[in-house]
């Protein structure tokens, strides 16, 4: 039987990194001049992308680790300290413009037939923190049937994902930038505290080797 509680603390670390809602106005930014049905194509090609990214990692990160002789505690602290900086910039609204500032130049450099794996796929959506909480997540469960729904977890979370894009919009015309900053404040925290526990995981971990 899985365990539950883990595997909601798992939907929501993905989740508050993934940051479906502050996703939506960068979107819109990297999309600009395109129509609706283009913008849908850039979405869906982009969510399933970064998708594939994050599952490779959910199955095959701990492997990458061990290959480089890196302890599961040591990348817990690691990562939670990583996760930890995101948090910080979220409750200080410094990640939202790291990735105005990352989409704009993605303009330049890529163009609109690139958009969809650069900057959305990666590093937007499947960024460090998204890729550091997967493979943290994926060490912590013990057997393939809980990885599996791990997996399952993912692939819900690029499809708010992948909604949030297709409605952006909207989505940003309701939040406004009182109710963006707010969200994100608020995400900003509880991805903090999470990040923390990593922490501590990580500690009694390596203590325990």
């Amino acid at each position: 039987m899985a365990n539950t509680e883990l595997l909601i603390n798992a939907l929501t670390t993905m989740l508050v990194t993934l940051d479906p809602p502050g996703l939506a106005p960068v979107f819109l930014a990297l999309t600009a001049g395109m129509t609706r049905a283009q913008r849908g194509q850039v979405a869906l090609r982009g969510s399933i992308i970064a998708f594939g990214i994050l599952a490779m990692f959910a199955l095959f990160g701990s492997s990458i680790l061990e290959l480089l002789g890196i302890s599961l505690g040591a990348f817990r602290i690691s990562g939670g300290l990583l996760l930890f900086w995101i948090a910080f910039e979220m409750i200080f609204e410094k990640r939202q413009e790291r990735k105005e500032k990352t989409s704009e130049m993605a303009i330049t450099l890529d163009h609109i037939q690139n958009i969809a794996v650069f900057p959305l796929a990666l590093p937007l959506i499947a960024g460090p923190g998204a890729i550091s909480a997967t493979v943290l997540i994926s060490g912590s469960l013990p057997s393939t049937f809980e990885k599996i729904i791990f997996i399952l977890l993912l692939a819900f979370s690029m499809l708010l994902v992948f909604a949030a894009l297709l409605a952006a919009d909207r989505l940003d015309r309701i939040l406004g930038n009182t109710g963006r900053a707010i969200l994100t404040r608020l995400l900003g925290v509880l991805l903090a505290a999470l990040s923390v526990q990593f922490v501590v995981d990580g500690v009694k971990s390596a203590m325990a080797s």
